[in-house]
């Protein structure tokens, strides 16, 4: 591979600067930074690097061509498939896609990003037209009854397929043609199950490209794993992306003598690939891959390192402990990718990140001031951010940074401008600490800018911990590896907040992600879906396999000139038990299981269980693992090394100057050092700033830092001076503990969501977690689910009041009586005690909707329940845990128990009962650990101090809505809505614009019904907290206070509070719904919105599935409702089609948008979907959904939307309507058409 006396460039072409590495023949090193795009200058910014250095070094004049016989290689990552995904750029591109389900990819998972948003934004999809293809395949089941008589083949994971239709060619060419027509010739192609049946998807490819398409990608090569969705995304951005990177490659190679020139990129799992292999699908963290290479191969010693990459608008986060930490599904620019990429966490808080003062809370991002204009120090009139933080606080100084600000382009930044902005910031503040509070000593302005450093610190600390904590690691024991421009004034405050004690920062931490290009391997990978038991009969099936894979990984690299010697093989299995969507990729153990039969290469088996036990907290005895695929990594060793060493030096550091920064308690005289001045041995003592020609570094008081002998800057971090924090109310303080309490929720939900088993809680993301105080007040609540949030409060408190709590305690409940919403949300309430103190000090509590706690009708979602004990079983004060044993043998007799009323049975799904059940305990476990850790920070006087503060603070903030609305809209606001029975929900608020408080009158709400709507008193108190929240318009902490200003009122027996024993499983998923209709109707927020769940349960006594279905959106003021959307009280993902064709004898026929059905307006309403389901054999199936009689309404004179409508179609019988509410046993062959929001459906005769 080496070639002696040549040129060794690598190469980040990033989206504002592109950074240069080059070895050059004599062995010197350069480096090089140039702007991306200077078309004045160059046409090509890395080509224009590789001139400028050889011209210098060779001493000769080049011109392009340049000469590549002077070149070993090149090696480059590069935004350019980033940015065209960002700035939505690439190729026009169509999108084939099977019939039936042309919106597949417009809908997604269902779920919207943002919850309180009235304006649903999800990035657009990429394809400009969608051809649907008429095929279809399914899977064999051994349960179906259809008797298919169509041809049955062996797919590529061995599973039986039938072809049920196949490929219509005629349509095909003729939808194809239309297409080409529109100037239009990249497609996508993506084919129910064609990752195990690639061959309809190959033809396709075959007659697009003699039809003359010149891009046509496939998703059964792209990705070939199970998912359609996320594969048809990575399809989609692989035909939309490869073209433009294929014309930056022609371009690119244009300029060098041969187009044979040795040219490698960076791909996003971290490794290189040749010039010709290089794709869409694969390039989207091409250059962030190579800073994680770069420290990974830097900065690993003894301990586990934590990349931190601080930009202008975000920080991206990864941690390395001696491999490479991959994901296979990620989420980039709205777009969901399924492929293999470095696991890298990125917050939206950066040195652009703008600087906001809310209801009394510091503010940083996510908000960027961007490139243009700007920080308001940049002279283009931008708003204040982090940089100019730091600006002001002296710890970045204008005369080292480039004079290029300014209408001319030729000035230093501005202090002036950022101070006056400063300055009229912290009189803003200061008025509002003066109104609230007497005695407060006002901020300075160096306070101010202070505070926001370290609101933005804890912002950055918030995905470390959750990187490290949720996967049991200890955050403490990582170094934090620096780089990136702004990172170093950050990483000394950010490695002490988080107990890390070294902060290392390469030489060349300016550029790493160009020096991890140098030190990257080239990567070949290689995978086959197999879907596969993984036990004793398969394993030499899987064997070969894998030999197959590793001999098509060593070939694609001898192709390239590798030697046997410098090639390794990598091998995983993706493996999971059955009926759980968690895989894991699993290298082989070497260590020998003596109970069971394993792999010539390993033990598989092994490996899983002790990352499953590490990663989830247990293990599932006796339940089959699945082995979804077979991966083989190729290696080619490749990496060069840096061995040039810095002399050491027997004078001091010189000292450049020193200056006047400013650290928490005051200013301090800080030295300042030129990185090119210090020697290896070099010790410096904070404070201090060291500056490089990409970077400054902060050296904070109390650190010190040394210069390695290879040039690199260790920071070893001190405790520094402690700072007394008192009870009383800190603004600053204040938004860091916000921080911290929602860090607990969050992570709490990462460990439910990772330890749970059902497809409800871990892959619907059906639940939510919080934190509760001394009282049961909610004092922060993560935003999962909107109908959870404020209802928990009530069951905290139900308990307070009816039970002794003791430690080792942990309390189940669902009862509406007692704080519940419906039986199959099952919350679990664990008390946090510490010692010396006799009563519970918090508590944290977590509720996930089970698939089936029995009842009369399987998933317990019945349609036709009249009573409690119709739907499932209650728990009202269940000691779960007690003494800290699990009560395994309690537990099950209840959840069985309502088999003894008539026509009901226990839950049908005990096990993953169970185990969701000991989920829910870890994630209370993991939030009783957070919490204890807080408090040994700060103390408990402090915690639960500012506890109450985050809690008036969200007071403060729904207090300031309410008289912002009173100024606007008449004092005594009223509005009503009917449900399709004819309930009526009337709702009239009084607001008091003195106090900010609010009446909340349900008075002349209908009284309680026979059927299931009933809507207990929790429910309306989440669907007003939603409210408000939404109303506010900007993240405020989700906590009881928001309903502190709200006295509400509801009659008693009403269908809003009803009585013990009243079905309620329909209240929680359709009233909620119009409850929130009704509230945003009387504040003129939106137009309705679809008002339902379209909530569709069906199984047997051997299971039951539960889904809801997605409809339109209101439209607003000055936006348009989104399409095939969840709106207000839900957020569940929907079951990917092909996991819900694999798990359940069903076939999803349709599921698409319904054009015209939101209503028409200036603004127009979202449209609803169709989603039409056949049965492939007999199971009970029940609907619970509404607005099928009263249509959504619109707004200030907009049209309002269709009804819905469930239907059943019998093959060649009779269409029959079902109704709102029903359940009916379906015979093989019946679908199930359910419209959101619906035009009739008509039938081809």
């Amino acid at each position: 591979m080496s070639s002696k006396g040549k040129f060794q460039f690598s190469i980040d072409r990033g989206g504002t600067f592109t950074d240069i590495y080059a070895k050059c023949p004599n062995g010197k090193t350069r480096v090089m930074k140039l702007l991306s795009v200077d078309p004045q200058n160059y046409p090509d910014a890395p080509r224009e690097g590789i001139r400028r250095i050889m011209e210098e070094e060779l001493n000769i004049k080049m011109n392009e061509p340049l000469d590549s016989s002077q070149i070993e290689f090149i090696r480059m990552g590069t935004t350019v498939a980033t940015n065209a995904l960002l700035e939505r750029k690439g190729e026009r591109m169509a999108l084939a896609v099977t019939e039936g389900l042309r919106d597949l990819l417009f809908i997604g998972n269902q779920s919207r990003p943002k919850i309180f948003d009235f304006k649903i934004e999800i990035p657009d999809v990429l394809y400009e037209e969608v051809v649907e293809v008429r095929e279809r395949v399914c899977l064999h089941r051994n349960d179906c009854q259809l008797g298919l008589n169509s041809e049955t083949r062996v797919g590529q994971t061995l599973e039986k397929v039938h072809v049920l239709t196949t490929l219509d060619v005629e349509k095909l060419k003729a939808d194809l043609k239309k297409v080409l027509e529109r100037g239009i010739t990249s497609l996508a192609v993506v084919l129910m199950h064609s990752y195990t049946f690639t061959e309809h998807e190959e033809a396709v490819q075959k007659i697009a490209m003699e039809m003359g398409f010149k891009q046509v990608s496939l998703s059964s090569e792209v990705m070939p794993m199970v998912k359609i969705v996320p594969r048809g995304f990575t399809v989609c951005v692989d035909a939309y992306l490869t073209p433009c990177i294929k014309d930056y490659i022609t371009g690119f190679q244009s300029g060098f003598s041969s187009r044979d020139i040795n040219a490698l990129f960076m791909q996003s799992d971290g490794g290189l690939t040749p010039i010709d292999k290089f794709n869409g699908s694969r390039a989207i963290l091409s250059g962030p891959a190579g800073g994680v290479v770069g420290y990974a191969m830097t900065s690993f010693e003894d301990q586990p390192v934590i990349g931190f990459d601080m930009g202008g608008t975000s920080t991206d986060v990864s941690r390395y402990d001696g491999e490479y930490e991959h994901v296979f599904e990620s989420t980039t620019a709205g777009v969901t990718i399924q492929a293999p990429q470095l696991d890298i966490n990125t917050v939206a808080a950066g040195g652009g990140s703008m600087l906001f003062f809310r209801s009394g809370m510091f503010v940083v991002g996510p908000e960027s001031a961007g490139a243009h204009p700007g920080p308001t120090c940049y002279r283009k009139g931008g708003p204040l951010t982090v940089t100019d933080a730091n600006l002001c606080l002296g710890r970045l100084l204008p005369e080292y940074f480039p004079k290029i600000f300014g209408p001319g382009e030729n000035q230093c930044l501005d202090v002036d401008a950022t101070r006056k902005a400063f300055e009229k910031l912290r009189d803003e503040i200061n008025y509002f600490i003066s109104s609230e509070t007497t005695g407060r000593d006002l901020l300075t302005l160096e306070e101010v800018a202070m505070g926001f450093i370290n609101v933005a610190n804890e912002s950055m600390c918030r995905p470390i911990r959750s990187l490290t904590q949720v996967r049991g690691h200890d955050t403490r024991r990582h170094v934090l590896s620096c780089f990136g421009g702004a990172g170093g004034q950050h990483a000394c405050a950010i490695a002490r907040s988080l107990g890390m004690t070294r902060v290392f920062i390469h030489k060349y931490s300016g550029i790493l992600s160009a020096y991890g290009m140098a030190l990257a391997d080239v990567i070949h990978e290689a995978q086959r879906p197999t879907a596969s038991l993984y036990n004793k009969e398969t394993i030499p099936t899987l064997d070969v396999t894998i030999d197959e894979l590793i001999a098509e990984c060593v070939q694609a690299l001898s192709d390239q000139g590798f030697s046997p010697e410098n090639i390794k093989t990598d091998i995983y299995l993706n493996m999971r038990y059955a009926k759980t969507g968690c895989a894991l990729m699993c290298q082989p153990s070497t260590v020998k299981n003596l109970d069971f039969v394993t792999s010539k290469f390993g033990d598989f088996l092994q490996t899983f269980q002790a990352r499953y036990k590490k990663e989830f907290g247990f293990t599932i005895p006796g339940r089959d693992i699945i082995v979804d695929d077979v991966r083989v990594r190729g290696i080619g060793l490749s990496g060069i090394e840096d061995h040039a060493l810095v002399a050491p030096s027997d004078k001091p550091p010189r000292v450049e100057k020193v200056v006047s920064s400013y650290f928490d308690g005051g200013h301090l005289e800080t030295r300042v050092h030129l990185m090119e001045d210090l020697s290896y041995g070099h010790v410096i003592h904070g404070p201090a700033i060291i500056i490089d020609k990409n970077s400054t570094i902060l050296v904070e008081p109390d650190c010190k830092a040394e210069m390695t002998k290879k040039g690199d800057v260790t920071i070893m971090i001190g405790k520094g001076k402690p700072k007394h924090i008192g009870k009383e109310l800190d603004a600053i303080q204040l938004s860091i503990f916000s921080h911290r309490f929602m860090s607990i929720a969050e992570q709490m939900g990462r460990i439910l969501q990772r330890t749970a088993i059902s497809t409800n809680i871990k892959e619907r993301l059906d639940f939510s977690c919080a934190l509760f105080g001394p009282d049961g007040g909610l004092v922060s609540n993560a935003p999962h689910i909107p109908g959870h949030l404020g209802a928990m409060q009530d069951a905290v408190q139900y308990q307070m009041r009816t039970i002794e709590i003791n430690e080792g305690d942990c309390i189940l409940s669902n009862h509406p009586s007692a704080g519940g919403v419906h039986l199959p949300d099952l919350t679990v309430i664990t008390p946090v005690f510490i010692p010396e103190h006799t009563k519970p000090i918090f508590f944290v509590a977590n509720r996930g909707h089970h698939a089936d706690v029995g009842g009369i009708m399987p998933g317990s979602m019945p349609s036709n329940s009249t009573s409690i004990n119709d739907e499932g079983a209650v728990f009202k004060s269940f000691k779960l845990v007690k003494d800290g044993i699990f009560q395994e043998n309690d537990v099950t007799a209840v959840l069985l128990s309502p088999r003894k009323f008539p026509g009901c049975s226990g839950t049908r799904n005990l096990h993953d009962n169970l185990a969701d059940l000991r989920a829910q305990v870890a994630a209370n476990q993991k939030g009783i650990h957070l919490v204890q850790e807080l408090i040994s920070c700060y103390g408990l006087e402090v915690v639960q101090a500012y506890m109450a503060h985050i809690q008036h603070h969200a007071e403060v903030a729904v207090r300031n809505l309410l008289r912002e609305v009173s100024m606007t809209m008449d004092g005594v606001l009223s509005a009503s809505d009917k449900m399709d029975d004819g309930s009526v929900i009337n709702l009239r608020v009084e607001i008091d614009s003195q106090e900010g408080s609010a009446t909340f009158d349900f008075e002349g709400t209908s009284p309680m019904v026979i059927n299931n709507l009933n809507a207990p008193r929790a429910i309306t108190k989440s669907a007003i907290i939603y409210s408000l929240r939404c109303l506010v318009g900007y993240d405020i902490p989700l906590n009881q206070g928001c309903l502190a200003p709200i006295h509400l009122q509801i009659p008693k027996w009403s269908i809003l509070d009803p009585d013990d024993d009243a079905a309620v499983v329909g209240g929680n998923v359709l009233t909620s719904q119009r409850i929130v209709d009704v509230i945003m109707k009387l504040f003129k927020a939106c137009a309705a919105s679809q008002g339902c769940m379209n909530n569709t349960t069906f199984g047997d006594e051997s299971f039951g599935y539960y889904d809801t279905v997605a409809g339109g959106a209101g439209a607003g003021p000055t936006w348009h409702g989104r399409s095939g959307v969840h709106t207000h009280m839900t957020n569940t993902r929907s079951t990917d089609p092909e996991i819900f064709e694999k798990r359940y004898p069903v076939l999803l026929k349709s599921f698409r948008l319904l054009p015209g059905t939101g209503g028409e307006g200036r603004y127009k309403g979202g449209d609803g979907v169709l989603r039409e389901i056949l049965f492939r054999k007999n199971l009970t199936l029940s609907v619970l959904s509404e607005r099928r009689v009263f249509q959504p309404y619109g707004a200030e004179g907009g049209e309002p939307g269709s009804c819905g409508e469930n239907l059943l179609l019998r093959h060649k019988g009779p269409i029959v309507n079902m109704g709102a509410k029903n359940f009916v046993v379906v015979n093989p062959g019946v679908s199930l058409s359910i419209t959101s929001q619906g035009q009739r459906l008509i039938r081809d005769s």
